[in-house]
């Protein structure tokens, strides 16, 4: 079990059980969300055979302060934070997450990381700490977290892993350099990166980058 103060969140999940899915896709919400509310993507996504996990933030957030702040600062939250996800990972790979026992899990390489905002910030650490062959790693609104000049010596290869940050120039959260930076890195980590800057647009989630996570699904998925 994770440890900390995300230790004890609730799962949240929509679509079919692990072992009669065709991929799954584990949801990372924002700032001051819940969960439950990330699971209305399964909708806007609009694949019935792909299950959809959540995990729950304890009191709706990841970590207390800005994803720009010392790294100290936001612990012991983000550490408990990147250990839920590592966890949900596992159990979604294993398919313990069914509570049955049967082993029938989704492998990495057809499960997609997605996080929006706060979320898409976890989202991306986490892929960048344990980088391998996923099924995608999506970040609405999101990127590496730490301050300027973080140390970014991530081991492993993402091998080719598709990997998306979009995010407007007029973000009040989330500076395009730190977009610019994220992406970098993940190229260096040999993913199949895709950056989308969308100018005069602020911290939201626009058509374009739901369209993106479609195709994304449906090239898993099927």
């Amino acid at each position: 079990m994770a440890t900390g103060p995300h230790g004890d969140q609730p799962i949240e999940r929509a679509g079919p059980d692990l072992a009669d899915a065709s991929a799954a896709m584990i949801l990372v919400h924002g700032r001051g969300a819940r969960a439950r509310g990330m699971l209305g993507l399964a909708d806007e996504i609009g694949h019935d055979d792909v299950a959809y996990v959540a995990p729950q933030a304890q009191r709706g957030s990841w970590y207390p302060n800005s994803f720009l702040a010392d790294l100290e600062d936001n612990q012991p939250h983000l550490d408990s934070a990147l250990e839920l996800l590592d966890e949900t990972v596992a159990d979604v790979t294993t398919g313990e997450l069914d509570g049955n026992g049967s082993g029938d899990g989704i492998p990495l390489e057809r499960t997609i990381l997605l996080g929006f905002s706060q979320g898409g910030c976890l989202a991306t650490e986490y892929a960048a700490r344990n980088a391998d062959r996923y099924g995608g790693v999506v970040a609405l609104s999101g990127g590496l977290i730490g301050p300027e000049g973080t140390p970014r010596e991530y081991d492993g290869s993402m091998d080719r892993t598709p990997v998306f940050i979009g995010c407007g120039d007029q973000d009040p959260h989330i500076p395009v350099d730190r977009v610019e930076e994220s992406a970098r890195v993940f190229e260096d980590l040999d993913a199949e990166m895709e950056k989308r800057i969308y100018e005069g647009v602020g911290h939201t989630v626009l058509e374009d980058e739901l369209e993106f996570v479609r195709d994304l699904v449906a090239d898993v998925a099927d």
